[in-house]
């Protein structure tokens, strides 16, 4: 299979699809703009998403991130473009911890014996986006809308939702393929945040990372999820060990570990 390719969800929809982490970026086109969702780890993955576009279409391009994790916002600085957009608490994470995640990730992947990503991930400048706008973009004949849907993957989630094809771009609050990430997580209320996504009835949803997937896709996700979140209330309330909320999860150990060490957004430690 090749390292990176194109699947079309929509009339001027496509998604960018990479072996590497199983990445899915976004496009969106309009009759004036184009919209890019998210750029990738690195200027050098971003330029490669950047030159693909570029044989779709030539029209200029606005960016917007899901949220502030590298492999989703490193490739940034590889679209020139005075409209980059995201969640305002997006531009302080990256402020805050964008050197972190960088040498954690170079750390890894030199660790995978794969230096070449890892010197990609080094050299990558951090692009610090504005605050995305309020209500409808117009890309021109087709009208995108940035959506922030509470807490979930992370305290800043955004995803974009296109109206006139029923398609919408998740981020990581979905994963195909893999089971979704806690580290920054706030698992109490992320089954309430894909409540609201799956509010807007799309029929095509794609996930930060795998393929796009149906809104019972969506559901099934949400209720695994929602095991995870009742497994954490227990465990901090200790009503039940490490050991047991492992063994009911409906994700591995490593997955499961990493929800119970996250705080309650309501209250709780």
């Amino acid at each position: 299979m090749a390292e990176a390719w194109w699947v079309e969800v929509g009339e001027g929809i496509w998604v960018r699809r990479h072996a590497e982490l199983d990445l899915s970026l976004g496009l969106v086109v309009g009759e004036r703009s184009c919209l890019v969702v998210d750029t990738g780890g690195d200027e050098v993955q971003g330029a490669a998403f950047a030159g693909a576009i570029r044989e779709l279409t030539e029209l200029p391009w606005v960016v917007v991130l899901t949220h502030a994790h590298f492999d989703h916002a490193f490739g940034t600085a590889a679209f020139p473009s005075d409209e980059v957009w995201a969640h305002p608490a997006c531009r302080r994470e990256l402020e805050e911890t964008g050197e972190r995640q960088r040498q954690e990730w170079v750390t890894r992947y030199r660790k995978e014996n794969k230096p070449e990503i890892a010197d990609q991930i080094r050299r990558a400048r951090i692009v610090l986006p504005r605050s995305a706008p309020e209500g409808d973009v117009d890309l021109g004949g087709r009208i995108v809308r940035f959506i922030h849907p509470g807490p979930a993957h992370t305290g800043h989630d955004l995803v974009i939702h296109v109206p006139d094809a029923h398609v919408l771009f998740a981020g990581d609050l979905l994963e195909q393929g893999a089971p979704p990430a806690f580290g920054d997580a706030f698992p109490d209320v992320w089954p309430e945040a894909l409540d609201r996504v799956l509010a807007l009835k799309p029929t095509t949803l794609v996930p930060g990372h795998g393929d796009p997937v149906t809104a019972d896709f969506a559901r099934t996700q949400r209720e695994e999820i929602a095991q995870v979140a009742e497994l954490c209330r227990l465990f901090q309330e200790g009503r039940i060990t490490t050991e047991q909320a492992i063994e009911r999860s409906p994700y591995p150990a490593e997955f499961t570990s990493e929800a119970l060490s996250r705080p309650r957004r309501r209250g709780g430690r």
